[in-house]
């Protein structure tokens, strides 16, 4: 074999990588990504509630002074119908401060390999003490020691303007019994969904 075919050969294979990478990543888009579903206004705030049911407790993200995110864990209280999500807070938070002075904030929901959610919205501070009542429950009496009249307790309400949400339907097992089956039969295996949240104000 001439010297210039020799070299040409780490080439090829690189070429070949290329090739099967290709055909590998079409393979699992077709096979094994779920649909694509964007949802508008109620549609939207359905999936959310549906989405908030299960995985309950989300990363509360606010912005401080330099605009830098700051994050915290924190449980969602209610998930009403005009999709608006409640949580209960301390008056004197470093997040009650920062929605003070810039109320946008994001919202980051996750469950291992199954569900995720990110929602980016505005959240403002109330101190409706009918609605600390309607939002109590008995473990919040870890963070509010005085009970549902504890004078520390404040209220927020987070309003979305738009998202993004992952949900494999099926959860991780049948997930994985699918992938395999498609590999074998070449059928498409929908293994959930995925698209856009958008408000109706923001559609």
């Amino acid at each position: 074999m001439p010297p210039i075919a020799f070299a040409k050969i780490p080439q090829l294979l690189k070429g070949l990588r290329r090739c099967w990478w290709h055909g590998f990543s079409e393979l699992v888009r077709k096979h094994f990504m779920g649909d694509t579903k964007n949802l508008v206004g109620k549609a939207a705030i359905e999936e959310i509630r549906s989405l908030v049911k299960d995985l309950g407790t989300c990363m509360f993200c606010t912005y401080d002074e330099k605009g830098e995110l700051q994050a915290r864990p924190m449980a969602v209280q209610q998930a009403d119908e005009e999709g608006n999500l409640w949580f209960l807070s301390k008056k004197g938070s470093e997040k009650n401060q920062q929605l003070m002075s810039a109320n946008k904030t994001d919202l980051l929901f996750g469950e291992g390999k199954d569900k995720w959610m990110c929602l980016h919205g505005t959240a403002v501070l109330m101190y409706d003490r009918e609605k600390i009542k309607e939002l109590w429950t008995p473990i919040a009496k870890i963070w509010f020691t005085e009970g549902e009249n504890d004078p520390s307790i404040s209220v927020i309400r987070f309003r979305f303007k738009s998202g993004y949400y992952w949900d494999n339907k099926h959860g991780r097992m049948v997930a994985i019994a699918k992938m395999a089956a498609a590999f074998i039969t070449g059928e498409t295996m929908d293994d959930g969904v995925e698209g856009q949240l958008i408000s109706q104000e923001e559609a």
